[in-house]
């Protein structure tokens, strides 16, 4: 099945840590591939496989309560 990727904006990313924990939260996500954080234009472009709904990812990364993702 192809790839698709997903590009969100993500606020509350400051430092390495941030862009860290914000991948890992992305990857958690069941049918995401991979996670890639740019830190200075605080955007996650997501490669996804399968039927993996944006919202999903939006909500396990909002769960932090630091970091509030959305769209592109």
């Amino acid at each position: 099945m192809p790839s698709t990727d997903i590009i969100l904006e993500v606020d509350g990313m400051t430092c390495g840590h941030c862009a860290r924990a914000v991948k890992e939260l992305a990857e958690e996500v069941a049918g995401v591939s991979s996670a890639n954080v740019n830190l200075g234009t605080k955007e996650v472009s997501i490669s996804v496989s399968g039927k993996v709904s944006s919202q999903s990812i939006i909500d396990n990364i909002n769960s932090s309560d630091t970091y509030k993702a959305r769209l592109k």
